[in-house]
């Protein structure tokens, strides 16, 4: 297992883990990353992450990004 923000771009991943404390799990679940969820690593820049997860692009912090573990 990874940080997603250590993927590759145009990967896809399942996700295995999301880590945090209840809000973020909570934020994060509300977006779609849950445990089993398939999402493709689009590009990490300098501070965000963009996904497609649930064929929907999503931009998130890196902060967040690594939190999910694939």
């Amino acid at each position: 297992m990874m940080p997603l923000v250590m993927g590759d771009s145009g990967q896809a991943y399942e996700i295995k883990r999301i880590g945090g404390n209840d809000e973020v799990r909570t934020h994060l679940a509300s977006m779609g990353f849950v445990p089993g969820a398939k999402v493709t690593l689009v590009s990490v820049n300098n501070g965000s992450v963009i996904v497609n997860v649930k064929n929907v692009r999503v931009g998130i912090s890196d902060v967040l990004a690594r939190r999910i573990m694939i």
